[in-house]
């Protein structure tokens, strides 16, 4: 529907047939009333999608609307809605927009061939792609790349996209990249393109992989599936070939073990809800019976319901006794799989060790 207002934005005078009161309105005053129109039957309207140019020319026709008769109102509304009814067929408009558009419907890499062709027949300045990139993925070039290239690009940012970047740099690399800012004062204006585009080339780029996951999320779901003798085995080896690596694993692996420093209390309730009964009951019964760690978290778990469903749950736990390892591990698997379903679906956030300290 907003795409229809573009045709009223022409600075030309336009008039309704029929409606001699329309003749004196401009076409951006006729959008400009719509708009206003709409706002006031309760619409919300994503009115930043469009140009800014066309938001500017809306907002000065909406301040200087001041009264309008009733019949004006009425042939406005009727030429806008026989405009609408004459569109067959509303398209993004330019190829940014198609391409979001196509987003997960055509190959990534057919993606950047086509905005990489765009970039080349508009003479595009090639620091807008990497503008659109995450903070991350920022921080990730500046510490890859030399002192000069990334005081380059802490250039071409906004203010204060700069200063959040900075703020995630160490901060020898920070003070580093700045005091390099003052060697740009004469670099060449081409010089400066041929950075961009070689950054876009190696950043901005989809690469092709065998896996859908990181290696990261690949060997902590596996792990976070295996028999605790496995992973700690598992994991003590990482600590000794790749330490970085095995801290990464870590954070990746979320066991039942984990739920007293990762769950926060308030989540608890939602996460039982998600677990299935059989399984949550053996977990407990294995970890109240096992000591530890293990019943560490199933006191965590007592402690976070109410009285009545933990009075319940340790008398069954102690009717059941201790089950097998095999089986009480197969349980607490269970639970740490529902639980970290809900933080991935967005249901429940698990807590950041990191970002806690």
């Amino acid at each position: 529907m907003l795409n229809a207002l573009h045709p009223l934005s022409d600075s030309a005078p336009a008039g309704a047939p029929g409606a001699s009161g329309t003749l004196r309105l401009s076409r951006k005053r006729k959008a400009a009333l719509i708009v206003q129109l709409l706002i006031s039957d309760g619409n919300k309207l994503a009115l930043s999608s469009m140009p800014d140019h066309v938001q500017e020319d809306l907002a000065r026709e909406l301040g200087a609307i001041r009264l309008v008769d009733r019949d004006t109102v009425n042939a406005v509304a009727t030429e806008f809605a026989d405009l609408l009814d004459a569109i067959g067929l509303s398209a993004p408009g330019n190829v940014d927009a198609a391409l979001e558009a196509l987003s997960g419907q055509i190959s990534p890499h057919l993606a950047d061939k086509l905005r990489d062709q765009m970039d080349n027949r508009t003479g595009r300045d090639p620091f807008i792609r990497l503008q659109n990139l995450t903070t991350d993925e920022v921080v990730k070039i500046l510490s890859n790349e030399s002192i000069q290239i990334g005081a380059v690009l802490l250039s071409k940012l906004p203010v204060a996209r700069a200063a959040e970047v900075l703020g995630k740099l160490p901060g020898e690399r920070a003070r580093r990249i700045t005091f390099a800012v003052r060697q740009t004062a004469d670099i060449a204006p081409d010089a400066v393109l041929r950075i961009g585009q070689a950054l876009v080339s190696d950043y901005c780029r989809t690469r092709l992989t065998a896996f859908e996951k990181a290696p990261v999320e690949r060997v902590g779901a596996i792990l976070n599936s295996s028999p605790a003798l496995t992973r700690d085995d598992v994991l003590v080896g990482l600590d000794e070939s790749d330490a970085d690596f095995a801290k990464d694993v870590r954070k990746a692996i979320f066991t039942f073990e984990d739920i007293p420093a990762r769950v926060r209390p308030i989540h608890m309730p939602n996460c039982i809800r998600a677990i299935d009964s059989g399984d949550l009951a053996t977990a407990m019964a294995f970890a109240l019976g096992t000591g530890g760690k293990r019943e560490e978290a199933a006191n965590f778990i007592l402690d976070c319901i109410s009285q009545r469903m933990a009075a319940s749950m340790k008398e069954e736990a102690a009717e059941r006794g201790t089950p097998k390892t095999v089986d009480g591990e197969a349980a607490m698997n269970a639970v740490s799989t529902a639980i970290r379903a809900l933080a991935d679906d967005g249901t429940i956030s698990l807590i950041d060790p990191d970002a806690e300290e």
